[in-house]
């Protein structure tokens, strides 16, 4: 199955990305500057590209991304902290981005004479972000099948759509993925804050997996509270 994996630079979608160059054909990895108010990410993502030999595409859609206003991961809002569990943490949707996004990717995958769109979207993201669910998952590769019709059959693969972070992380950790080599946090630092959600939930996935965090946080405890620990 040749695979265009969608690559953020988090441990994620590296960890997609490991998987898939273990089980199937990596064709390369596409990530997106939408404008985010910082673009470490996109480092790691390369560096993921470059440790699997890989092609690293990276759109420009930051003059869109700057009308998909009103989100803390785009506009000069407060980034919240606590556990994504939490209501305050829909200010970091960013409208439609994922849809936005995954039409991209798809078109260049036909272009590309790929099988597959691969992304890491993961059963803890369901709270917050309505284009992971399961329901816009299977409506948008239902879409695409119309909108390629007769330029090639592409899955849209989503393999932790089920699956809790801890699962990813203890999946990751059994491939011998260097976790140094991602990023997750929202605020982009110097090191990970420790508390924004995709810290609290990096956090507990490793403590969930029964594995080693190797990841350098500002603040180490926060999560415990944050996830009642």
């Amino acid at each position: 199955m040749k695979t265009l994996v969608i690559c953020s630079g988090g441990m994620d979608s590296v960890t997609l990305a490991h998987k898939i160059v273990r089980e199937h054909a990596l064709i390369g990895l596409i990530s997106f500057d939408y404008g985010q108010r910082h673009k470490k990410e996109l480092a790691y993502a390369r560096a993921c590209a470059d440790e699997l030999g890989t092609e690293h595409i990276l759109i420009d859609m930051s003059d869109i991304g700057r009308r998909l206003s009103g989100s803390a991961l785009t506009d000069e809002l407060d980034v919240p902290d606590g556990h994504y569990a939490e209501d305050t943490m829909k200010i970091t949707v960013v409208p439609n981005r994922n849809a936005i996004m995954l039409s991209i990717a798809f078109g260049i995958a036909s272009a590309r004479g790929a099988d597959a769109v691969a992304t890491a979207v993961h059963g803890g993201d369901h709270f917050i972000y309505p284009d992971c669910r399961p329901a816009f998952t299977e409506s948008f590769e239902a879409m695409q099948r119309h909108a390629l019709e007769g330029l090639g059959e592409i899955r849209l693969f989503t393999p932790y759509v089920h699956s809790s972070k801890a699962a990813i992380a203890a999946e990751g950790l059994k491939l011998g993925i260097d976790y140094r080599n991602t990023w997750s946090c929202y605020k982009g630092g110097e090191v990970h804050c420790g508390r924004c959600g995709t810290c609290v939930e990096r956090r507990e996935a490793f403590h969930l997996a029964g594995g080693i965090d190797p990841t350098i946080y500002a603040d180490t405890e926060f999560w415990k509270a944050a996830c009642h620990v």
